[in-house]
């Protein structure tokens, strides 16, 4: 078993950008060894006697899923809430919540709506926070996803990513600063009126501009998709956009992934989608289960990036 870095020891991840480039190539490498060692039967408990929280406030499948297996393969505990099984959920604070939690726990994934929350959570908390989802960000997708590149493409730096979709959501957020970070090719296609926050698209150029990065943006999907080598995109109605259905549907029919779009990408592209999907609107069932499809690949890099997190950061 290699020798786990203290560098990230104690660390909250609560966007991409808390972490500098090197950081990111040490748990994406990490990852990629523990993925091998879980493959070949490898001794890797590297969390035995550890016990993490999950605290949800809001539904998941993959990232409840990918962190108790991952949990349970490292050899430590996972203890899983949602809101209303604690006292949170009665009107206790946020900051009694973090630090009675704390005296329990070795850390803390926290799933919530507001990003303003979860970083309020963590300057209560007196162990490492870990986003597993907010409205503004995704890192733990975003690390995922940069595994899942290098291994469909060799090289991160050399791959044309294309992103079609909702630019205004957690997951382009994340990708963008991963991108930007890793020295990545991006091109974010969205309507003018969902395009990324301002703030990520200006602190992701400053980071561009030390990476050698190129981050792009367009409103035009055929355009962003020609020549790219991944073809990445999300549903167009987010949890807590419900009010928005019509309106957002009408928006993005454009930016669907079809087997149009899909044709003007390289030969060998690959297409990636961070699931739940819906069918019929931001991707077609052939392309999906094509293949072409990175997502199934994608979705279980999830455990082993957060495998590789949880071990860097809790000791």
């Amino acid at each position: 078993m290699i020798p786990i870095p203290k560098t990230l020891k104690n660390r909250n991840l609560l966007r991409i950008s808390d972490f500098t480039p090197s950081e990111l190539k040490l748990v994406i490498e990490h990852s990629q060894y523990l993925k091998s060692c879980q493959y070949e039967r490898t001794e890797h408990r590297l969390l035995i006697d550890r016990t993490i929280a999950l605290l949800f406030e809001k539904p998941s499948t993959r990232t409840r899923v990918s962190f108790a297996a991952g949990i349970a393969h490292l050899g430590g505990s996972a203890l899983n809430f949602s809101t209303p099984d604690l006292q949170l959920g009665n009107g206790e604070s946020l900051r009694d919540t973090a630090l009675v939690l704390s005296r329990y726990v070795d850390g803390i994934v926290f799933r919530t709506f507001s990003h303003a929350k979860l970083e309020q959570f963590a300057e209560s908390s007196e162990v490492p926070v870990i986003n597993g989802l907010t409205d503004t960000h995704h890192p733990c997708q975003a690390l995922a996803d940069a595994l899942t590149i290098q291994e469909h493409c060799g090289s991160f730096k050399d791959t044309k990513i294309a992103f079609l979709g909702d630019g205004e959501n957690n997951v382009c957020h994340s990708l963008i600063e991963i991108c930007s970070a890793l020295g990545g090719s991006l091109v974010v296609a969205s309507p003018s009126e969902y395009m990324p926050a301002e703030k990520i698209r200006q602190e992701s150029s400053l980071t561009a501009a030390t990476t050698g990065a190129k981050i792009e943006y367009t409103d035009d999907a055929r355009e962003a998709a020609t020549g790219a080598d991944v073809l990445y995109t999300d549903v167009w109605i987010s949890m807590g956009r419900e009010t928005e259905i019509e309106e957002r549907r009408s928006a993005f029919v454009p930016f669907g992934i079809d087997e149009s779009i899909f044709s003007l990408a390289n030969d060998h592209a690959v297409l990636m989608h961070c699931l739940p999907a819906r069918i019929g609107e931001e991707i077609t069932e052939p392309l999906l289960y094509g293949p072409q499809s990175a997502v199934w690949d994608q979705a279980e890099n999830r455990m082993h990036a957060q495998k590789a997190l949880l071990s860097l950061i809790i000791q």
